[in-house]
């Protein structure tokens, strides 16, 4: 990919630089509850700011209504009513603006939004790898409109994630979560390079049912138009399903002991353990997904695979939002492991090689 890293634009003292993050954290009770789309930023807005430029993020957020929570957390200056803002703003300063989706054009693409946010600057950078997969203005309409470059954050993304395209062996891919139909061209591109890929969460219940299982109440997808796929994935050697699951109950049973009542919580302990020389000897891990239901306090097994990996000497790429908290929690360091900010953009990028956001700064 021909694309420049901030680095290497010239001289910014005094340039005006929008920078496209994506600070869209989980917000409950009025504190956001985790922090790492911030943190991941911080190299690169720290650099433009020792370099003299004037700092413009642009961001979304979901979970509350407006960005200024972030802006104060951060110490920055605020801009509500960017659409009329003034544009003054010092060598060295930062200053975040409001929510860019409470405007209709973000989402929309709208070219003349696009050319609004564009007049505030004189250089665009993107730094906001979980959104590279969707056309918005902030995204993709912007860019082509000034001299553009990559933060430090999404070039780290690329490289990393790019190198399970060409993996050392043995070479594990460890799938979790739920909506199999998204998760699906994944598991078919990556059976032809992984050695193992080991199926937990919600995307085991599809395979145990297509294999004839009793799966009672548990979340399923509808896979009607992927019984071909499904029916390869099923005689597939190297696709790896749990022996043993957790149920709402507490009890462990055999996959092929589910009662018709019970739902399927989490991965059982006699399959990590199972799983575990496996990790032990990997020299390539990629991770998406808990193995169980995480949200719901069933966290065990998502987190004993992840003290396995961040034991084990494995290049490894882990994305999704529960998964990385599971190494978050471990607060252990390990160099080997890249911590993606992207969940759905990782899977994507994983399945296309590159995405939109991506592709209009080369």
């Amino acid at each position: 990919m021909n694309i420049k890293s901030i680095k290497e634009a010239e001289s910014l003292k005094g340039k005006r630089v929008m920078v496209r993050v994506d600070f869209n954290v989980p917000v409950q009770d009025g504190r956001i509850i985790d922090d790492l789309r911030i943190r991941v930023a911080m190299p690169t807005i720290e650099y433009l700011k020792n370099e003299g430029a004037k700092v413009i993020l642009i961001s979304h957020i979901e979970s509350i209504p407006s960005l200024e929570l972030v802006a104060e957390k951060m110490g920055v200056k605020f801009v509500k009513d960017f659409m009329n803002w003034d544009g003054k703003i010092e060598e060295g300063e930062v200053v975040l603006f409001e929510n860019l989706r409470t405007n209709p054009g973000e989402k929309a693409n709208d070219p003349q939004f696009a050319k609004v946010l564009a007049s505030y600057a004189d250089i665009y950078v993107n730094d906001a790898f979980p959104v590279c997969h969707r056309e918005h203005a902030s995204v993709v309409g912007v860019p082509k409109l000034l001299p553009h470059y990559a933060g430090f954050q999404l070039m780290k993304e690329i490289e990393n994630l790019s190198a399970f395209f060409n993996p050392a062996h043995p070479f594990i891919f460890i799938l979790g979560g739920a909506k199999f139909e998204t998760k699906l061209p994944l598991i078919e591109k990556f059976s032809n390079t992984a050695d193992y890929i080991f199926v937990g969460g919600a995307l085991m219940n599809d395979v145990f049912k297509m294999k004839g299982y009793e799966v009672g109440k548990s979340l399923v997808s509808n896979l009607e138009d992927n019984q071909v796929s499904m029916k390869n994935i099923v005689a597939d050697q190297r696709i790896i399903l749990p022996t043993d699951v957790v149920v709402n109950s507490g009890r462990v049973s055999s996959v092929k002991e589910v009662q018709k009542d019970e739902i399927i919580m989490d991965v059982g302990p006699a399959s990590i353990d199972a799983f575990a020389d496996k990790i032990k000897t990997a020299k390539f891990i990629l991770w998406n997904g808990p193995l169980g239901l995480y949200e719901k306090g069933f966290k065990d097994q998502t987190l004993k695979l992840a003290k396995l990996i961040m034991e084990s000497g494995a290049k490894c790429a882990v994305g999704g939002g529960d998964t990385v908290a599971a190494i978050e929690s471990l607060k252990v360091e390990n160099p080997n492991v890249f911590i993606s900010s992207g969940g759905g953009a990782m899977l994507e990028f994983l399945e296309e090689e590159t995405l939109v956001g991506i592709k209009v700064l080369e």
